[in-house]
């Protein structure tokens, strides 16, 4: 039997600008982080670089086609900052906000609903040159770009996501140096963090004042459910770290108006500057909750482990992804279900969700029956966690496209459907017309 979801369910993939525009000297676009990083020798698996990725940019119509083929409600998708204001701040490219402008009429005109990311890790390089996300200066040029964006298409974008995954643009980019900037300073990190998520709250009064009635602001995280390595209490109090960290660093700032009293002790010299009404502002009612989900994290004690002192865990019995990641569907139900006892939120959409498989071409097919899986066993724990009161009200599967993955360049595969990047040419996978049946029937099969 079908396992069917709520009328109105909304039923979309995501993607990020960098990962498939391409483009990236064209018409007016300026330098963003991850163009520098990419172009410096050692950082991305292959010597790859975003400049052409998916070459969405120019291919965009025949992505919308195929969007409209599946049956598809609903695409996320991020503007490119350098693209809309090549210096970050300043003047206008008045071709870039055009190109986004086309895209979302295009979009309305097939009956899919735009859900805009306004920043997805492209920080302007110009900006980094003048201290990045550390410099508290980012909170006025992030609400600035977002008043551009909004006031040209808020009167058609209802479904606004300021940032996605702050935790990750911060800690990657700033701490670990895994990410553009490249940057390794833990403090600089958890700056970057009170930053990102003070530009969001400033930013939301400025979404909803370009909209209309119908206008939803919120955020997207990447959460995970985590638990101990082991009932040690070296583990136990590293698994709390960790979650500290990832998870109600920004779930509490957001809905409680506060950081978490332990891991502010924890960090002592190294916590965020922090100024009277931040967290007033940061916690500025949001209509929904967007969670990126992709596995649980299992975390051990581990001194050597960086700031946290942890480290991440693979039990011998799991099955992985390409990306060596846990298959463990039920972190989804169990971190929906704890999102909602508490923090109450609104509504829920899951914003990401998918897994990275080793595609093969044969025959002109992807036959990617493990995705189809992955995908099919974790909507099954979102139906749970909404039989069980979550208002959870979308799901996006990432990706839409294989696509560039950061630091992992183009050997990773993501997408429902299959680039061949030699040609450009697209090929629908099996996993693509099995979520064509899910969108369509509102039902997984």
């Amino acid at each position: 039997m079908a396992t069917t979801f709520p009328d109105g369910f909304v039923w979309g993939t995501a993607t990020a600008a960098y990962q498939i525009e391409g483009a990236v000297r064209e018409d007016g676009r300026g330098e963003s982080i991850w163009d520098r990083f990419c172009h410096t020798p050692g950082k991305i698996a292959g010597g790859d670089t975003g400049d052409v990725a998916d070459d969405h940019y120019h291919r965009w119509q025949e992505d919308l086609h195929i969007m409209k083929e599946l049956g598809l409600g609903a695409y996320r998708f991020s503007i490119a900052w350098p693209r809309v204001i090549p210096d970050g701040i300043g003047a206008v490219n008045p071709a870039g906000l055009d190109f986004y402008d086309r895209l979302v009429d295009a979009l309305l005109a097939a009956g899919i609903e735009p859900y805009v990311t306004l920043y997805h890790w492209d920080l302007p390089q110009a900006l980094q040159d003048k201290g990045g996300w550390p410099n508290r200066d980012s909170v006025g040029w992030f609400t600035d770009y977002a008043a551009v964006v909004s006031a040209r298409l808020g009167d058609r974008v209802h479904y606004w996501i300021t940032h996605n995954e702050p935790h990750v643009a911060a800690f990657e980019g700033y701490g670990t140096g895994r990410h553009a900037p490249g940057l390794c300073d833990p403090k600089a990190a958890l700056q970057a963090a009170h930053h990102l998520l003070l530009s969001h709250g400033l930013a939301v009064p400025v979404l909803r004042e370009n909209g209309d009635e119908r206008t939803q602001v919120g955020i997207t995280l990447n959460l995970t459910w985590v638990d101990a390595a082991s009932d040690r209490p070296a583990d136990v109090e590293a698994a709390r770290r960790f979650d500290g960290a990832v998870n109600r660093l920004f779930l509490d700032a957001l809905f409680k108006g506060a950081y978490p009293a332990d891991f502010l002790a924890y960090t002592r010299d190294m916590a965020p500057r922090i100024e009277s009404d931040d967290l007033l502002q940061i916690s500025a009612p949001i209509d929904f909750l967007g969670v990126n989900y992709y596995s649980r994290s299992l975390i051990a004690d581990d001194p050597k482990g960086g700031l946290l002192a942890a480290r991440q865990v693979v039990p011998a019995y799991a099955e992985l992804t390409e990306m060596g990641w846990e298959v463990y569907p039920e972190g989804l139900y169990k971190l929906l279900r704890r999102v909602h006892d508490d923090h109450r939120p609104r509504a829920l959409y899951i914003t990401e969700n998918g897994c990275a498989v080793a595609d093969r071409v044969v025959d002109g097919r992807v036959h990617d029956d493990r995705r189809i899986a992955y995908l099919r066993e974790h909507l099954l724990q979102a139906r749970r966690a909404i039989d069980e009161g979550v208002p959870l009200r979308g799901y996006f599967v990432w990706s839409l496209l294989d696509n560039f993955e950061w630091a992992f360049g183009y050997s990773k595969r993501f997408g429902l459907v299959y680039v061949d990047y030699s040609t450009q040419a697209r090929i629908l996978k099996d996993s693509a017309r099995w979520y064509q049946q899910v969108a369509t029937a509102n039902a997984v099969p």
